[in-house]
């Protein structure tokens, strides 16, 4: 517990500054910073030599962190978000306050309520959402264990989290379920 509260402390003052980690997440491990820096985000696109069209999820810690950035979080949703048995990310209309390179073109944001404790204390610690997208430059498989994560990636980014390299369980993406306002459901991967 003790690495724990250490490690969240540092990568907490890495992103208080504009910087850019490498950290685990409740499914792949990923590339963050503090989602309302916008030049924080711009570098990411550069880590991960992503075009800036493509956006990218945004962890939070609870609902009401969400109710935040999304104009009319849709009826249920909470229950919805609740009865989930894996990570599961919302793509949500009607995104707000966040930089425009994290909103796609119809105005909707992927977001995940962040269940991993690391992540989520994180989350609570800066009281702002994390980015989150895959330890990978883009076109490149993702790293489904710290192991595998590419060199290129992490001397790219500002920190490195100690908290879980030595996992070897072989992780995997979110599900991916888009809502529109009305609570319709369409499952974009699963």
């Amino acid at each position: 517990m003790k690495n724990l509260v250490k490690e969240v402390q540092a990568a907490e003052e890495e992103l208080l500054v504009g910087n850019v980690i490498l950290y685990p997440t409740d499914t792949v491990w990923g590339i963050g910073c503090d989602a309302e820096n916008a030049e924080a985000v711009k570098k990411i696109f550069k880590i991960k030599e992503r075009e800036e069209s493509k956006s990218m999820i945004v962890l939070v810690s609870d609902v009401e962190m969400l109710r935040r950035y999304i104009e009319n979080v849709p009826e249920g949703f909470e229950k919805l978000a609740e009865s989930q048995e894996r990570p599961t990310t919302f793509v949500l209309s009607g995104a707000k306050n966040l930089p425009k390179e994290l909103i796609a073109e119809d105005g909707s944001i992927g977001m995940r309520i962040a269940k991993d404790e690391f992540c989520h204390r994180l989350i609570q610690q800066i009281g702002r959402p994390l980015v989150s997208t895959s330890a990978n430059v883009s076109g490149e498989p993702s790293p489904k264990a710290f192991s595998e994560i590419s060199e290129t990636i992490k001397e790219r980014v500002d920190y490195v989290a100690l908290w879980r390299q030595d996992e070897e369980v072989e992780s995997r993406p979110s599900r991916i379920i888009k809502l529109d306002e009305s609570g319709r459901q369409t499952v974009i991967r699963d």
